[in-house]
């Protein structure tokens, strides 16, 4: 814990700002406005002169040594007072980052970015009209990135206008998450909706969700029928959708081609089958029989043990079964999902997770960084969990990097999570042609996403404004068995609130 003194008492919006600038640095930091109990002090200065100019400069006081950082920057108009306080939070920080890189030694190489989209700045000003070379130097000279990261944008954004050239115009389409709550156990990291599912199917609960959810797609179906709105992709997520039987995903799918429009015009269907442990031929071949070939076969880690410490109750062994059983049965676009800095790994463990992905190849490898979320049991008793430190974790990413351009995978989508390793990221890789459309359309925010189901979170995306309101289903079962039909009508007054036809 690294407390943080300033000169000045920021807005509450400004304090925030900075506090994430700090913990980039330490995993847990207060800033104060007294100097009480204080390890370090930093004073600000700032101002806007009368050509809109921002100036900023930063003291840094710790240990008995100072480090001094000034910024300005020009606008050529005066900006809305949202603007302009956006614009100071953005060269407060400049400085702030500056006066801890050079006492730490670190370099941040996402510069002040602290939010979960870096590629949605890219595309914004790619949409703006600017250049590559203009982009890049407004990336690195305003917010800091490394040319690092800087180019690993520019190469994900250019693959997802390969992949989706309509990328911009997708806001009068929708794309659908349905949320299955129920996993096999829960796993250490996770805070999706995850419930027991044995435990929930002897109280009755499954059943009584899955009726619902029948419910929740039929009258949302017929609000997207009377639109005859085109669906772009649907992602069954969880949860872990094959936790439950296989005759119980037989009928939700049934229902869900029944009820929607369009289901010839479909881009693209997921289902998360996660968990080896869930994954049986009979559910494969009702996979088939829906013309569903995208899964997802997650090891998180080759070694044992860590599947144990993080409450993962299959075995290395199941999961390589599980994949060929899959491949063999028709399976042909799998998504496999590989995580940096669990607990006990390190650089001899994760080469070994590469070696045994190169052996199976998959289409797609989702490469993410273990983020210590609030609600995760690993968080809340972080001292059980030994991880990788900074410098270790930065060289895994290094090592996916280069495996996966060894192996013929292109990064093409990416995000970030608050308190996640090394300040590092996520990154969705895969063979040319096989990239996910719903992974690329979440993460840029460019259309609405209904979510129906247990814990599913809806974005609905105003196709002219951007404008973003959301809308959160219950997480657990038993709230959302009571309350999905006033859910339903709730969605409806907002979709019937959006120029999506």
């Amino acid at each position: 814990m690294k407390t943080i003194h300033i000169n000045e008492q920021f807005k509450e919006d400004w304090n925030r700002v900075l506090n994430h600038i700090a913990n980039l640095f330490y995993e847990d930091s207060v800033i104060q406005f007294t100097k009480d109990g204080a390890n370090m002090s930093i004073s600000f200065e700032h101002g806007i002169a009368d050509d809109y100019t921002i100036s900023t400069a930063a003291k840094l006081l710790v240990d008995g040594q100072e480090f001094t950082s000034s910024y300005s920057i020009g606008y050529a108009t005066e900006g809305t007072e949202k603007e302009q306080s956006i614009r100071m939070k953005r060269a407060l920080s400049h400085v702030m980052l500056d006066v801890l890189e050079q006492y730490t030694g670190m370099t941040q190489q996402w510069g002040i970015l602290t939010g979960v989209r870096p590629t949605k700045l890219y595309h914004k000003f790619r949409k703006e009209g600017l250049s590559e070379e203009q982009i890049f130097e407004k990336l690195k000279t305003d917010f800091r990135l490394s040319d690092l990261k800087i180019n690993l944008l520019k190469e994900i954004v250019a693959r997802q206008l390969h992949v989706i050239p309509d990328l911009d115009e997708l806001g009068r389409e929708i794309s659908i998450y349905i949320g299955v709550p129920f996993c096999p156990t829960m796993c250490a990291y996770c805070t999706f909706p995850a419930y027991a599912i044995q435990s929930n199917r002897k109280a009755g609960r499954v059943e009584k969700f899955i009726d619902g959810l029948h419910i929740e797609l039929r009258e949302l179906g017929k609000w997207l029928t009377e639109k005859n709105m085109r669906i772009t992709s649907i992602y069954w997520g969880g949860g872990t959708p094959t936790s439950i039987e296989a005759h119980e995903m037989d009928a939700l799918y049934a229902t869900m081609f029944e009820s929607f429009p369009n289901t010839e015009s479909i881009r693209e269907i997921t289902v998360e089958a996660g968990r080896p442990d869930t994954i049986t031929p009979e559910k494969i071949e009702v996979l088939k029989k829906w013309g569903i070939d995208r899964i997802s076969v997650n090891p998180q880690s080759y070694t044992q043990e860590t599947l144990k410490a993080i409450g993962r109750h299959h075995t290395v062994e199941e999961t390589i079964e599980k994949f060929w059983l899959s491949r063999n049965m028709g399976m042909n676009n799998i998504n496999m999902d590989l995580i940096i800095g669990l607990p006990n790994e390190g650089i001899e463990e994760f080469q070994h997770s590469l070696d045994e992905s190169a052996k199976m190849q998959p289409e797609s490898l989702t490469v993410h960084t273990l983020s210590f979320k609030r609600a995760s049991e690993m968080t809340r008793n972080k001292d059980k969990y030994k991880v990788a430190d900074r410098d270790t974790v930065s060289q895994m990413m290094q090592m996916a990097s280069d495996w996966t351009k060894e192996n013929g995978y292109v990064p093409y989508y990416l995000y970030r999570q608050k308190n996640i390793l090394g300040n590092l990221e996520n990154v969705g890789y895969c063979k040319p042609g096989e990239e996910s459309i719903y992974n690329i359309v979440i993460m840029e925010e460019v259309q609405t996403i209904l979510g129906i189901g247990c814990g599913a979170s809806s974005k609905f995306v105003h196709p002219e404004t951007g404008k973003i309101t959301q809308f959160h289903n219950p997480k657990d079962p038993a709230t959302y068995i009571m309350t999905f039909e006033e859910a339903i009508k709730k969605k409806i007054d907002i979709l019937n609130e959006l120029p999506l036809f």
